[in-house]
């Protein structure tokens, strides 16, 4: 029932790619041309900036299941691309969300982007582990917390893996001086990423962003380019992660134990479907198709509201949320093993 909408277009791919970073571009033209000569023009045009950040995020979500194009390397060096513009490492990410994809609804495996923790855990706490586990989680965090995501943690964990590497290859050399350094550096685990690629795709990332950040103060001017391009990010970031967030943290979500796991139940009952006006679905690359999307990871974005449409009757029991449900996504914040759900910390300070 799926499998007519499998096919990718490596022509829509590709339009899809320039109809994004064209007009991003040219809003950095016009965001300092503003800066310069009309600033009360510049929220808007940073407004309009961010959305299209956001579709290059949803566009590089495409690349990590390679369903954007046709071949394996396109999707790669594409996603690249749209990870060196959106500040973070592709391959790294992509295979972090594919766990994220085999995992969803099992808890025990997978606690979301909040890391969220059990009932019985949180009654655990003392009151202020209490207030700090709710003020970590509020949605104004998602700010700082988009900040931290894209400019500083990419960053961070190349340094420190950085930190964990070279004396370990400096033991391995003086051990054997002749010994092969691609070699080496293969056989080495960093707990700050999962495998010799994921390192290197963290590396060549970091080189791409420091040197734009580097030119981009030079030619601009540092803290008139950091006074776009850190907006930019954080609220960039914020609109992703909070669009992830609802549509795996709403009122009775699907949240199991790893035994009695159901994958079918987390996509019908642990997925929510956003819906959002025309424009918006656009700037999102129709990602609030969620529940298709998670039933079959390979379906392009192209084709994802479609599908979705074609087969309606698969998805009646999936939560349908608007713009109006997501301030109230972000109490759900409990994980109820017994009930198998997500709760709120007034639920659970009720029952208590």
């Amino acid at each position: 029932m799926l499998r007519p909408y499998l096919e990718r277009s490596d022509a829509i791919g590709t339009w899809q790619v320039l109809n994004t970073l064209v007009p991003f571009s040219l809003l950095w033209a016009a965001a300092l041309w503003c800066l310069e000569h009309q600033p009360v023009l510049l929220l808007p045009v940073l407004a309009l900036q961010v959305l299209f950040l956001a579709r290059c995020f949803s566009l590089m979500h495409d690349c990590g299941h390679e369903s954007l194009f046709r071949s394996r390397r396109a999707n790669r060096w594409v996603g690249f691309l749209l990870g060196m513009v959106a500040g973070i490492p592709q391959l790294p990410w992509s295979r972090g969300h594919a766990f994220h994809h085999r995992h969803n609804g099992d808890w025990q495996k997978y606690q979301g982007p909040s890391a969220l923790i059990s009932t019985h855990a949180f009654a655990e706490l003392s009151p202020g582990g209490k207030r700090f586990y709710r003020w970590l989680r509020h949605p104004l965090m998602l700010f700082p917390g988009g900040f931290f995501y894209l400019v500083i943690k990419p960053r961070l964990a190349l340094l420190l893996g950085l930190r964990d590497l070279m004396p370990w290859l400096i033991g391995q050399l003086q051990r054997t001086p002749r010994a092969d350094l691609g070699t080496l550096y293969a056989s080495h685990r960093s707990r700050h990423w999962h495998s010799p690629a994921e390192g290197i795709d963290l590396f060549w990332n970091n080189v791409a962003v420091l040197s734009f950040w580097l030119l981009m103060g030079s030619q601009l001017g540092h803290g008139r380019f950091w006074s776009l391009y850190a907006p930019l990010m954080t609220c960039g970031a914020a609109v992703f992660i909070c669009v992830f967030f609802i549509q795996h943290n709403f009122p009775d979500a699907y949240a199991h134990r790893s035994e009695g796991w159901s994958p079918m139940a987390g996509v019908l009952e642990g997925t929510s479907n956003l819906e959002l006006p025309p424009l918006l679905n656009w700037f999102t690359a129709d990602i609030g198709c969620h529940a298709i999307h998670h039933l079959c990871e390979a379906i392009p974005n192209y084709r994802l509201r479609a599908c979705q449409e074609r087969n309606a009757a698969l998805l009646q029991g999936v939560t349908r949320l608007s713009l109006a449900d997501i301030r109230g996504c972000f109490s759900f914040i409990l994980w109820d093993p017994e009930a198998a759900r997500l709760t709120t910390i007034a639920a659970q300070s009720g029952q208590a």
